[in-house]
């Protein structure tokens, strides 16, 4: 027997430590090579950790949400071999699809083992006693209904109940009230020889205090004590030295997207193969167009180095809501892509932002983000700034409402766009004159599709 220490790789230009986020073995577990055995989460990505060797599991480094240095000791396993050694190999190309592993021989030995030191194991399952045995069951007798028929009625649907509320004067309204919130009408005290709507108002006003609680109504719950950490952890700290760092400034303004949206509908109506549009890859193409002009608010700020990149491409972060979070993947050169290659790119990234298989290089090095709440929208958002990023935009909900155009009412689509900058880079003129190049752009679209 030998001992292997398979200590955390390098996963990562610039990374110094990892959080654990998820076990997926435990102390005395027999573990194969290449099994995932842990989730490792850093500033970029969650990468799989798979053993080198095979054996049996000593030790674990931590427990979920504690951080592991590189190159520390992450897990040791006992294997029946000597290993050469007791360095981790070379990691392969990072993926996050989980293996499905195959029953191992060791675990077939094991289960014949088993089988053998407790024979009539399989017999004795057999013949356990069905719950219905034993109950005279005539044939023909239907078990379901006859467990039915065995199951003692309730006190409140007793036919004899039935019959003692059967005597209650009350209006078939006041009944029907009174069933819809759980009351049982022989409970209610009135002054008169029958319940009335008034009667059950005043049940309903100091019943809470007998131990009445009306349908649907929340009950206290203990408090529950949640540990920060994975990706929740990843972006409390994030928005926190966002906020900290940056002295953010929000601008928005209305815009009308009635032809817009008209020209959005034509284009799904005639779409073919192609993904169906959303608003989102039509706002990108907009920004897009407008940045050149304006190209303090696609940088990145280097505050120690006191150094602004005033970026050349448009490498757009997407703030996608997942499950375990936040996170902001990246449409690489997004000002090459048409609205319908940014559509594909938007569903691919949204989906393996959720499944969370998104690669290292669809993550990070953004110069400019979106953020949008989908049709929650809300009427006006202040986004916080994607740090080291200067700006962020925030189309929000669509709604209708009558606006006047000369000496007309007309019905028209409005939307207001909210831009987050960061105002050590970014000057509030600045901001609201890029908003507005915006505005000309998404309020005559064909400007969209025009060089």
């Amino acid at each position: 027997m030998a001992r292997f220490t398979f200590k955390l790789p390098d996963i990562g230009e610039g990374i110094a430590e990892a959080e654990i986020v998820a076990w997926h073995v435990a102390v005395g577990d027999r573990v194969q090579e290449d099994q995932n055995i842990a989730d490792m989460m850093t500033d970029k990505a969650t990468v799989e950790m798979e053993s080198p060797v095979s054996g049996t599991v000593v030790e674990l480094a931590g427990e979920v949400g504690d951080q592991v240095a590189i190159g520390a000791a992450l897990v040791v396993i006992e294997t029946e071999a000597d290993v050469a050694a007791e360095e981790a190999p070379a990691l392969g190309p990072i993926t996050n699809e989980l293996n499905a592993a195959a029953l191992s021989a060791d675990q077939e030995e094991v289960a014949q083992q088993y089988e053998a030191e407790n024979p009539g194991v399989e017999e004795v399952v057999e013949q356990k006693p069905s719950p219905l045995q034993g109950r005279g069951l005539g044939e023909g007798e239907s078990p379901i209904l006859s467990d039915v028929a065995n199951v003692p009625l309730s006190p409140t649907f007793s036919p004899e109940g039935e019959r003692e509320k059967a005597h209650i004067l009350a209006s078939p309204a006041v009944r029907a009230r009174a069933r819809d919130l759980g009351i049982d009408l022989a409970t209610v005290k009135t002054d008169g020889d029958r319940v009335r709507h008034a009667d059950l108002d005043a049940y309903l006003r100091y019943g809470a205090g007998q131990g009445y609680t009306a349908p649907g109504t929340s009950r206290a719950r203990p408090d529950e004590a949640i540990r920060v950490i994975g990706m929740r952890r990843r972006i409390a700290e994030n928005m926190a030295a966002s906020k900290r760092a940056i002295p953010h400034f929000t601008y928005v303004d209305e815009i009308d997207v009635t032809a817009l949206e008209a020209m959005r509908a034509d284009l799904n109506a005639n779409r073919g193969q192609r993904p169906k549009l959303t608003m989102l890859p039509l706002m990108i193409v907009a920004i897009c167009r407008t940045l050149p002009d304006f190209p303090m608010l696609n940088a990145r700020y280097d505050d120690e180095a006191g150094v602004v990149t005033r970026a050349g491409r448009v490498h757009l972060g997407m703030a996608t809501q997942t499950d375990a979070g936040l996170t902001v993947p990246v449409i690489r050169d997004a000002q090459d892509r048409n609205v319908w290659q940014l559509a594909t790119e938007i569903t691919h990234l949204a989906e393996a932002a959720r499944a969370n298989r998104l690669k290292p290089d669809e993550m990070g090095g953004g110069t400019i983000t979106i953020t949008s709440l989908g049709p929650l929208g809300g009427i006006a958002t202040t986004p916080v700034i994607n740090r080291p990023e200067v700006a962020i935009i925030g189309p929000n909900r669509i709604v209708e409402r009558p606006v006047f155009r000369g000496d007309d009412v007309v019905r028209a689509k409005l939307m207001n766009l909210s831009i987050s900058c960061d105002h050590r880079v970014v000057d509030g003129w600045d901001a609201a004159s890029y908003v507005q190049a915006v505005k000309l752009f998404l309020e005559t679209p064909v400007l969209l599709f025009a060089d």
